[in-house]
């Protein structure tokens, strides 16, 4: 069932997503070569906390960190390390989100590490248009493919894929609410896009194949064919006009 928000309620994950938009603008100046993804989640935590919020995703299901870090050829999901060392060329996913007064925020980015090859940035760069490509159609009168076939067509004409396995979703007093948002499929279908609806729409693109694996720590999906994935989220009120971007 999708449950539309009250305007009190998309004002209080307004203010959840204060912390995690600020949060995204300041990581490139963050991360940096040689550092450890556990630094990264190090951040993280200790921001959301400073602010007095509660990070979403630590203990979410049983998931050990604050911050989803995902490297090269992971797509999601990645647990953050002491071993695993961030080197110049890499690009990393940080997925990451905060509860305030029981209401979520949600949101990631790819980040450069250092000098990164034309292709990398290229897979960034093509992962965020797609979101903005299916931002488009995020208003009354679309229906929830509109903004799936979107994404994965600026995608596709680029040269990338789609992560099937994985998709964005409804966001509220739960981190996953329906609907379900496909990144990929025919438009026209699905239910309404309707005035309080809050979603969290978020592109995973790869480089190569659309195939992922999940890896024995049963958490972080890495593309089967080690080719590399970006991934670009943001927390979207559907509104009687512009949609609303909470995180951005």
């Amino acid at each position: 069932m999708i449950i539309l928000k009250s305007q009190q309620e998309i004002d209080l994950m307004r203010e959840a997503a204060t912390v995690t938009k600020a949060m995204l603008l300041e990581l490139p100046k963050v991360i940096t070569a040689g550092m450890s993804t556990k630094d990264i989640d190090d951040y993280v935590e200790e921001t959301i906390l400073r602010n007095k919020m509660i990070p979403a995703f630590k203990g979410y299901n049983g998931f050990p960190a604050c911050a989803c870090v995902s490297v090269n050829e992971e797509v999601v999901h990645g647990i953050p390390s002491k071993k695993k060392i961030l080197k110049e060329g890499d690009i990393v996913s940080v997925d990451l989100g905060t509860i305030y007064k029981d209401y979520y925020s949600d949101a990631a980015r790819t980040y450069a590490v250092g000098t990164i090859s034309e292709e990398a940035q290229r897979l960034i760069t093509v992962t965020e248009e797609s979101f903005f490509a299916g931002l488009k159609f995020c208003r009354p009168g679309y229906r929830l493919t509109d903004v799936s076939h979107a994404i994965q067509a600026h995608a596709e004409a680029a040269g990338f894929s789609v992560v099937r396995d994985f998709v964005g979703h409804g966001i509220g007093r739960n981190m996953h609410e329906d609907p379900q948002i496909p990144n990929y499929g025919r438009p026209g279908r699905g239910p309404k896009l309707t005035p309080g609806m809050v979603l969290a729409i978020e592109p995973m693109i790869n480089a190569g194949g659309y195939d992922v694996e999940v890896m024995l720590n049963n958490w972080t999906v890495e593309t089967v064919d080690g080719s590399l994935s970006a991934h670009y989220e943001n927390t979207v009120v559907i509104t009687e006009d512009e949609p609303e971007l909470l995180t951005l």
